[in-house]
């Protein structure tokens, strides 16, 4: 796949060769045992980053998420979320099947989400009903064009919360993406979530891991629910290297990536296909009223170097990352308008 464009995804990304000096250069330790310096000092990084507490170390964001959620909810009792989320979507059932947590949605609306619509669904105690005990929202928003919750709607979302005394979880997968696209300062994300989970290894490159941030006390409960899912890990640390360096030198670049992404959406808007407008990585494209699917173009994509991801029958994404050059750009653009037009 060396000499192909690859749009699939961000999570295709490879260590750059100074990442992996970082790598090799690693001080380990048993992170089971708690010893490993490397995974030590990333933890404590991103939980500053984010004003919390305490952070935990996990192999990935799907498991961060079913850990953070295992916190808030207890079994038997609910999850809302929209209904194209991740933790409901892309992670295998495994809020219902490891944490015993029922999910009730509301409808797919991306980052446009309504507050007042959240507030109606929380349900208290009493009336043989299953409570609600927490709120799930997603920053960015995968399914929904990589949007950008704005920060009024997620302090609004805050007071609903306290309002229903229930918690408040963000799967903040690319939440670094919004932290570049809207100025908002990453404690001030922070600062409105009991927990959330942060993905290393997307648009930051690193090869593994994500994190679950939170209040000390949750995150030590966190760490026997990480070991019971089989996410306890030894040396750990040149795994948390690669992190740490990414942290270091791959979040202001982002903003290349959604540069790129915004060119890629000038060239296929003109053909009707644009989903939303673009504001991050994720470019999002509609097929129903085009004259080809979404196999259809991401096969005729391939057959001319670029590798674009299928996410349902009329629906297909282009995502930039650290690994695509502007010439690939400007390479994929022309072939996918030529292959829209035609």
């Amino acid at each position: 796949m060396a000499d192909l464009i690859d749009l699939r995804s961000d999570t295709v990304t490879r260590p750059t060769a100074e990442m992996r000096q970082a790598m090799a250069g690693a001080e380990v330790g048993d992170d089971v045992y708690g010893e490993d310096p490397t995974v030590k000092a990333l933890e404590a990084e991103v939980a500053a980053m984010f004003g919390h507490e305490a952070a935990l170390f996990c192999p990935s964001g799907s498991m961060a998420n079913q850990i953070a959620l295992q916190l808030l909810v207890p079994p038997g009792s609910e999850l809302l979320c929209d209904a194209d989320a991740h933790v409901v979507t892309y992670e295998m059932g495994a809020a219902a099947a490891y944490g015993g947590v029922t999910s009730r949605t509301w409808p797919p609306v991306g980052a446009q989400l309504d507050p007042d619509v959240v507030a109606g669904m929380v349900r208290p105690d009493g009336y043989w009903a299953v409570p609600t005990r927490a709120i799930a929202v997603e920053q960015t928003h995968n399914r929904g064009g990589g949007g950008v919750i704005p920060l009024d709607t997620l302090r609004e979302l805050r007071r609903v919360a306290d309002a229903g005394q229930v918690a408040l979880h963000c799967d903040g997968a690319r939440i670094w993406h919004a932290h570049v696209a809207d100025g908002v300062p990453l404690a001030n994300y922070g600062a409105l979530f009991d927990t959330l989970s942060v993905c290393l290894s997307k648009g930051l490159g690193a090869p593994v891991g994500s994190l679950v941030v939170g209040a000390a006390d949750r995150i030590e409960r966190g760490r026997v629910i990480r070991k019971r899912m089989g996410g306890g890990m030894r040396q750990a640390g040149i795994l948390a290297a690669a992190g740490r360096h990414a942290l270091a030198h791959h979040i202001d670049r982002l903003a290349a990536d959604h540069a790129k992404a915004a060119r890629l959406a000038e060239a296929v808007a003109p053909f009707g296909v644009l989903a939303t407008t673009v504001r991050t990585n994720i470019v999002p494209l509609d097929l129903t009223k085009a004259p080809l699917d979404a196999p259809t173009l991401a096969a005729a994509a391939r057959a001319e170097g670029v590798l674009i991801s299928v996410l349902g029958p009329h629906t297909a994404r282009l995502v930039t990352h650290l690994d695509v050059t502007d010439a690939q750009v400007d390479q994929a653009a022309t072939t996918l308008t030529h292959i829209l037009r035609h």
